[in-house]
């Protein structure tokens, strides 16, 4: 079983290295190598998300998605350093970063189906909840019913910021990815006991770079305004113009993530 728990891990990094998908330019890569956590189906945290304070009872366990659930296997896929570059300036978001956004999440969906494939293969079962008809986001809410961000935390990947993001080894700019198998693997180490350990402002009231970073002006010492968040971004969709020459179906922004000291480490 360990034998196949690392090889997967092993095929995780080599498909976003070797994938054509990862390059959005010359020299100009999306992801660097990807954190890969392992989370046991039935750990009680997959219970606590269905509380109202943290997703709510939208949110669906592990065995709700697959039966025989035994494992939730979470990746982060860290944006390259050159890629967070391009964002650094005030105002609009790059065109290399709206980029990355999309064809980076092409990739993650090109990823999930991969990874579904091998564990199949395997002599398993395995679905990507985020890749299902059924997954769904409550707009009203702000809500899914398998949040990417929430599972990658019971997989020991990082710890959530004040702008709502997850604070991984690697940083917070990126995107996430999982898989629910029947395959059994041993869980990752949680190296954190709270929500919001490796976001200063949040421990101990510095920090706070984000809330100066946010072209919308959602985020504030409360947290971020999901909804101010959404009409900027794909209501008054600043990238208009730049999005439909590339044909993605909506804007970006990525200004909370970039220049700010969790963009690419733990504060």
């Amino acid at each position: 079983m360990n034998i196949l728990k690392e090889k997967l891990v092993e095929k995780i990094v080599a498909f976003i290295r070797e994938d054509d998908l990862n390059l959005i330019g010359p020299g100009i890569h999306i992801y660097d190598e990807p954190l890969v956590g392992f989370a046991q189906a039935g750990d009680p945290l997959f219970e606590e998300l269905k509380k109202e304070t943290i997703v709510g009872a939208i949110h669906r366990s592990p065995q709700e998605w697959l039966a025989d659930a035994g494992t939730a296997i979470s990746y982060f896929l860290p944006f390259s350093e050159r890629l967070r570059l391009s964002n650094y300036g005030q105002g609009l978001a790059s065109e290399e970063w709206l980029k990355g956004r999309y064809q980076g999440e092409a990739l993650n969906n090109k990823l999930r189906t991969f990874l579904v494939a091998e564990l199949t293969a395997s002599g398993g079962r395995a679905i990507a909840p985020a890749s299902e008809k059924d997954w769904m986001v409550d707009y009203q809410l702000f809500r899914s019913n398998w949040s990417e961000r929430h599972v990658a935390y019971i997989a020991g990947l990082g710890t959530f910021s004040l702008n709502r993001g997850l604070i991984t080894s690697r940083g917070m700019a990126g995107r996430f990815g999982s898989i629910v198998t029947n395959w059994k693997f041993a869980p990752s180490l949680r190296r954190y006991r709270s929500f919001f350990e490796y976001c200063p402002f949040l421990v101990d009231g510095s920090c706070g770079v984000c809330m100066e970073r946010c072209p919308a002006g959602a985020i504030s010492t409360d947290g971020k305004d999901k909804k101010k968040c959404h009409q900027y971004i794909f209501i008054d969709d600043p990238l208009a113009a730049v999005r439909m020459k590339h044909g993605y179906s909506g804007s970006a922004c990525g200004k909370c993530q970039t220049s700010v000291p969790c963009e690419g480490t733990i504060p």
